[in-house]
């Protein structure tokens, strides 16, 4: 089942994999390059899943996902932080944002669509 993934990259080339990724899975795509961008296209259209930069300008990752966890419209979607802050300690503080998986980069592709499948419940 096609999915709409919101693609939160600051990096274009990262961006352009993360998009070709996922449409080769079959979802549709959108992307951004910003956290306050991040928000305004949730607000636009609420996505089914988040793939989400943890370094951003304007707004963190870390601030935008506790953003979308504290409004009633957008606390239910599902967020995959992309970093490449691996410490635990960072990990960590994505899942107190309320991230529902954290994956460190360099990341596998086959690792990362099987995450993404796996929360959207298409496993």
């Amino acid at each position: 089942m096609a999915h709409d993934i919101l693609i939160v990259e600051d990096e274009r080339n990262i961006a352009l994999s993360l998009e070709f990724l996922m449409k080769q899975a079959g979802h549709s795509v959108r992307s951004v390059g910003d956290g306050q961008d991040a928000l305004d296209a949730v607000a636009e259209q609420l996505p089914d899943l988040i793939l989400l930069d943890v370094n951003l300008p304007s707004l963190d990752g870390y601030t935008v996902c506790s953003t979308l966890r504290a409004n009633e419209k957008t606390c239910g979607v599902l967020v995959l932080m992309l970093t490449a802050r691996g410490r635990e300690i960072e990990r960590e503080k994505g899942m107190a944002a309320g991230a529902n998986d954290y994956l460190t980069k360099p990341f596998s592709t086959r690792e990362l669509v099987q995450r993404v499948e796996s929360l959207l419940g298409d496993a």
